[in-house]
């Protein structure tokens, strides 16, 4: 069944990234000559191993993450669960709505398809298209932006994960709150994925939400090169970030938190574009800071 998923995924997310190619990337933008690839790729090398370091900490965190987190975490459902109903106060002040409830009071069939489409492949494709449009892009620093920026909102993200239990609105208020995405037939597989992925009590902050806005602020430095990018990925970005809530996987509130994440992850990405974090300068800091021995 797993199998069957990720090759249904790999074969939409493919032809979306074909047609992108097509309609976004420009020939003057592009690198001149695969010497000019062969340097570019071993210009970004440091920046990719990084990643790949920070990916595969952050699988063994999300594997043994929730049992420490009950542990050593903290325990802010409720605080999630009583910021969300206090968000739309202003719409009934004698009895505020959760936001996941009054969207989900709204639902229709054809909002759920979308944003279940919007939440699965289009948040796949958001995270993929930025390498394919930034490594053959002439300057090499929105690609090394985009790697630091994914390492650091993966980094903050699991960590965040491990301090803090938080259990979604379709396990804290079931009754109340449908898991609509995996009541349509042609998504209800997708369970198997999304909890081999991730476990339940990982909410805060919405990573979906965190890495589809930085996609969408990274897009924003390169509009002037890829315009029609700029306007795809925010368009995305804002059905993934609507989605998260739409179909009962995250509160507001850890919304908001990814939204603050995207914003400093790309903070971080613009500071590390010109040379990546190195591990011999932090341990030559630790030097100069211990006493020096007789």
């Amino acid at each position: 069944m797993l199998v069957e998923i990720l090759i249904r995924l790999a074969i939409i997310v493919s032809g979306m990234l074909v047609v992108a190619t097509a309609l976004v990337l420009r020939s003057d933008n592009r690198l001149g000559s695969w010497a000019a690839y062969r340097d570019r790729f071993e210009e970004t090398l440091p920046y990719g191993v990084l990643l790949g370091i920070i990916l595969v900490a952050n699988k063994i965190a999300r594997d043994i993450g929730p049992e420490l987190s009950w542990i050593i975490g903290f325990h802010i459902t409720e605080t999630l669960y009583r910021i969300d109903g206090l968000l739309l106060w202003p719409l009934n002040p004698s009895n505020p709505p959760q936001v996941v409830t009054f969207l989900q009071s709204h639902a229709t069939p054809g909002m759920t398809m979308y944003f279940s489409y919007a939440y699965v492949y289009g948040y796949v494709f958001m995270l993929i298209f930025p390498f394919v449009a930034y490594f053959v892009l002439n300057p090499p620093e929105p690609l090394r932006r985009t790697i630091v920026a994914y390492a650091a909102n993966y980094l903050i993200g699991v960590t965040c994960y491990v301090i803090f239990v938080a259990q979604g609105p379709r396990n804290r208020i079931p009754g109340e709150v449908r898991g609509l995405m995996y009541e349509a037939d042609s998504f209800a597989a997708y369970q198997f994925l999304t909890s081999s992925i991730n476990a339940n009590v990982n909410v805060f902050p919405s990573l979906h939400t965190s890495l589809a806005v930085t996609v969408a602020l990274l897009a924003w430095t390169t509009r002037e090169e890829y315009p029609l990018w700029f306007v795809i990925s925010t368009v995305l970005a804002a059905s993934v970030v609507f989605a998260t809530m739409y179909l009962g996987i995250h509160w507001a509130a850890d919304v908001l938190a990814g939204i603050a994440l995207a914003w400093v992850s790309v903070r971080i990405g613009k500071r590390y574009e010109d040379r990546p974090p190195r591990l011999d300068s932090i341990r030559r800091r630790y030097e100069r800071a211990m006493p020096a021995r007789g």
